[in-house]
């Protein structure tokens, strides 16, 4: 079964994700309008600045659909700034900035550092064979975990090794990381599982 993934086009590694999301044998498309977020089975909420991503959804009148379409079981998968958006709350966020929220998680900002502190690591995630190499951009990492949420990923060493970095609840799945810029698609993979299990 072919399933339609939207990648939400408003900042960050859109051509990216569409590219590992096709490797992964799903449509993807991007995602700008309310019509086109009406017409996919799921959507990957990428990287970028996530007071930027807010405000955009806002001024393409995305925000208010986007949120609908999740408390009514759309299949997301947020990394790093899609991370935030999809917690249920957040920690060092501007003000006025929103989530779209549906995992039951407390997610803090940057907390890995600036751009400078950018790093990479390798890490294992519960679904996925092996393990996955990271890339930390000005990452948020995940404070608290709800119980409806389930935790699949934590930095394993280092000075933020335990820290949380992928959670999944029902069809929502969220990493600190940018799985799309490493050429390995077996978390876009995972999620397009989720995503047809889902329908």
């Amino acid at each position: 079964m072919t399933v339609t993934v939207g990648v939400l086009a408003l900042q960050g590694d859109v051509r990216e994700h569409v590219h590992a999301l096709t490797s992964t044998g799903a449509r993807a498309v991007p995602v700008r309008r309310p019509s086109e977020l009406d017409a996919v089975d799921a959507l990957v909420i990428p990287g970028g600045e996530s007071t930027t991503i807010d405000k955009l959804l806002r001024a393409f009148d995305l925000f208010a659909p986007l949120q609908e379409r999740l408390r009514a079981g759309l299949p997301a998968y947020g990394s790093c700034a899609g991370m935030i958006l999809l917690a249920d709350r957040m920690i060092g966020g501007i003000e006025g900035q929103q989530t779209l929220g549906g995992i039951d998680v407390t997610v803090r900002r940057n907390a890995f550092g600036r751009q400078v502190e950018s790093f990479e690591t390798d890490l294992s995630i519960d679904g996925v064979d092996g393990e996955v190499h990271a890339v930390f951009i000005r990452a948020p990492w995940v404070e608290e975990v709800g119980p409806g949420a389930t935790v699949l990923g934590r930095v394993e060493s280092g000075p933020a090794a335990g820290r949380i970095v992928a959670v999944r609840q029902g069809p929502l799945l969220v990493t600190s990381f940018h799985p799309e810029v490493t050429g390995d698609t077996r978390v876009h993979q995972l999620f397009v599982q989720i995503v047809r299990d889902s329908l």
